[in-house]
């Protein structure tokens, strides 16, 4: 079964086919692929489809709706036309996406100490002294290594052959890498002849990359951490993960009540009575993680932890006060804090942004709405933004309001032509824009899994690839030399 490129429902842009050349021939890194699909049948790939769709039914991979009057459980839909890259484009997407997360984590280790960025004048100081995110909590507290995001989550998206741009970054408590194993393990038992016949770069080994990431980082002194995962509980959005991460890492998934401080250090409830805990991996947010600094009425967190923290006694990751790191109004000047503190030029570059506390962005935004896309400086998983290109009038108008109301708390984009893979849908297959979150982690060293999870918008046209509206994922290969 093939595919033909994209006849350019999105206007006048045409997007990038990731498989196929303008003239409908195959690119190199489809190669092998494309020939096998050429072969496959409508009715093989359909059952193909079932079958996947059964394997995630059975696990029970499922992620909450917010929003949706019943706040429903549904399961993220699976793509089983695997996105491909080739070593070169993946060698410059991870010294792409390392080169940023060290950027960041040197950023963070500033604002919490000299902030010599803030000094020298290269980011306005109240954008992160006024930040919502900035903790001053933290401020002169010393890290293991001086990392504050040891699992970060970086949003790319391409345009060309070339061309992959920095959507948004996500270090506080990135979501979606179970999704990413998965995927592959799902692909591995549906196809295992193309995995004989295509050499992809295992993402297997994550867990145990993670899981000694985080034992790296444990309080000086500690030769044998304990790790534990402290999840908000079952009924958080991303619990399936929680769960999963904990056992493939063989570590505790533990909810707050299970955790107690006593002099001065953290400690697990067991049936062997209590544990000392020396590394805890959180997907609980800074306003619930400690009840006696933030929120006094947080179930959800431990009680005296960041004194604990503060006393260099445990380590926590994400670190609390990451988020004012990734904040989309941050975002825009992630190149500065690349060339201030790394002494580089970016290798990735951002999607041009603008800022509506700048006057000359504002009055330009108002007037194209048409043509950008418009999101919350805190927003995330698609709500609340407006794609201008898909937007009605009245969305447009209600959207002005919103904006003239609280100017900065909102960014715009340019609309990019975002490319495009080949996806299975009940047509047959057929391009759907795609993006890709790949996973670094930083700890001894910074490094990324090869590979990450590919998001799809399943809608044909449509640029939101949040499985929350609508998108799914596929497994994304990394080819080797």
């Amino acid at each position: 079964m093939s595919t033909t490129p994209n006849d350019g429902n999105d206007g006048p842009m045409r997007p990038f086919d990731e498989m196929l050349e303008t003239d409908g021939t195959v690119r190199m890194a489809y190669a092998q692929f494309g020939e096998w699909l050429e072969g496959a049948s409508k009715e093989f790939l359909t059952r193909k489809n079932d079958e996947a769709d059964m394997m995630f039914r059975r696990l029970g991979i499922t992620f909450t709706v917010y929003g949706d009057a019943a706040q429903t459980e549904r399961m993220i839909p699976f793509d089983i036309i695997p996105r491909i890259l080739d070593p070169q484009e993946w060698d410059y997407l991870a010294r792409g996406t390392i080169q940023r997360v060290d950027a960041l984590n040197a950023f963070l280790d500033d604002v919490y100490h000299d902030q010599a960025i803030l000094k020298a004048g290269r980011i306005p100081p109240e954008l992160v002294l006024n930040n919502d995110a900035f903790r001053p909590e933290m401020l002169d507290m010393d890290l293991p290594r001086r990392i504050y995001a040891h699992i970060a989550g970086v949003d790319v998206v391409r345009t060309g052959p070339r061309d992959f741009f920095v959507l948004e970054d996500n270090v506080r408590t990135p979501s979606g890498v179970s999704y990413m194993l998965e995927n592959r393990q799902t692909m591995m038992r549906l196809f295992p002849e193309l995995f004989a016949t295509n050499h992809v770069a295992p993402v297997e080994r994550y867990p145990s990359e993670l899981r000694a990431n985080l034992r790296s980082v444990a309080p000086i002194g500690v030769d044998d951490p304990t790790v534990v995962l402290l999840t908000p509980g079952q009924h958080n959005s991303a619990f399936f993960e929680h769960a999963f991460l904990a056992t493939e890492m063989g570590i505790e998934l533990v909810e707050g009540q299970d955790l107690f401080v006593d002099d001065g250090l953290v400690f697990m409830r067991t049936t062997e009575g209590p544990k000392r805990v020396d590394v805890i991996y959180r997907r609980v947010d800074d306003d619930y993680i400690d009840p006696l600094a933030f929120r006094s009425d947080s179930m959800l967190g431990v009680s005296g932890l960041l004194s604990v923290i503060r006393r260099g006694r445990v380590t926590l990751t994400n670190a609390i006060g990451t988020g004012v790191a990734d904040d989309k109004a941050m975002y825009v000047y992630v190149p500065e804090m690349i060339r201030f503190y790394l002494g580089e030029e970016p290798i990735l570059q951002n999607v041009p942004t603008y800022s509506l506390r700048n006057k000359d962005d504002y009055k330009y935004v108002l007037e194209n709405l048409e043509s950008l896309v418009v999101k919350e400086v805190h927003g995330s998983g698609g709500y609340g933004m407006l794609v201008g290109p898909k937007s009605t009038k009245k969305e447009r108008e209600e959207y002005t309001k919103r904006l003239k109301a609280d100017p900065d708390a909102f960014i715009a984009q340019p609309t990019l032509a975002l490319s495009t893979c080949p996806t299975y849908v009940d047509e047959g297959v057929a391009p759907r824009h795609v993006d890709l979150r790949p996973f670094v982690l930083s700890g001894q060293r910074t490094t990324v899994v090869p590979g990450g999870l590919t998001r799809v918008a399943l809608k044909e046209g449509s640029l939101v690839v949040n499985s929350s509206q609508g998108g799914g994922t596929k497994d994304t290969w990394v080819l080797e030399r």
